[in-house]
């Protein structure tokens, strides 16, 4: 891990770029004494780590007393992507666009980038937790697809946070009965791009036997803020 960038936020937050191999990340951190628990933070697909309203969230977990940390996995934020991966793109988009089924397209993209994703994920918490400033333990906030596979495959993730909003693959949907962490699942009721059925089947799936589903109104960029505080919430009483 090469840390690239590092300054001092106003609400006393400190902020550092890195890279570790091809992958691009960010690290907040509060200020402390003791080594911090540690939040990993991945957004879906698409979405730069680099969001403003993803910063926020970020920034505000950081202030709770997390070292959080998230990456711009593979075809996300300045990560180049594939030609393959753009086809693919672009047919979802016309699909999306003449209203007609997208399953089969979202499992030939969002498939493969958890396949890579999660990889990326695991090397980037032995860099982290090499850090003497971050002592663990572990929890995950954000992207459900790879965190289904990061909390199966990784022993260090303590608790995770999933938001329903985006396409988890049918070989994730068969790996969450083997998610046995503390689990809080967020779910937009009127998510226009994630069945409701399909979320709730999702979270019945999940092999853990503390499990939480937050369900809100609203579309899929809806999400109301408290949802942050009882987030934080949640990880205290498994993190802390």
């Amino acid at each position: 891990m090469r840390f690239t960038s590092e300054r001092r936020l106003d609400d006393g937050i400190t902020e550092r770029e890195f890279t570790l191999g091809e992958t691009p990340g960010t690290l907040w951190t509060p200020e402390s004494a003791a080594p911090l628990p540690l939040i990993l933070m991945a957004h879906n697909n698409g979405l730069p780590r680099v969001q403003p309203r993803l910063v926020a969230r970020a920034r505000h977990c950081a202030a709770y007393g997390y070292a959080v940390a998230s990456i711009d996995t593979p075809g996300c934020g300045d990560r180049p992507r594939s030609a393959a991966d753009e086809r693919v793109r672009a047919d979802l988009r016309r699909a999306m666009q003449a209203g007609e089924p997208v399953d089969e397209i979202f499992e030939s993209l969002v498939g493969p980038l958890v396949a890579q994703a999660v990889p990326e994920w695991r090397a980037t918490l032995d860099a982290l937790l090499a850090l003497p400033e971050i002592g663990g333990p572990v929890g995950y906030s954000g992207w459900t697809a790879v965190g289904i596979g990061l909390a199966v495959a990784e022993p260090r993730i303590a608790a995770a946070g999933f938001f329903a909003g985006g396409y988890v693959p049918r070989a994730q949907r068969e790996e969450a009965r083997r998610v046995t962490v503390p689990l809080l699942l967020l779910l937009q009721w009127d998510d226009e791009g994630n069945p409701r059925q399909r979320a709730l089947d999702l979270f019945d799936a999940f092999g853990t036997t503390e499990k939480t589903l937050h369900a809100n109104t609203g579309g899929h960029t809806g999400t109301p803020w408290f949802e942050l505080e009882d987030g934080n919430r949640f990880f205290g009483r498994h993190l802390k």
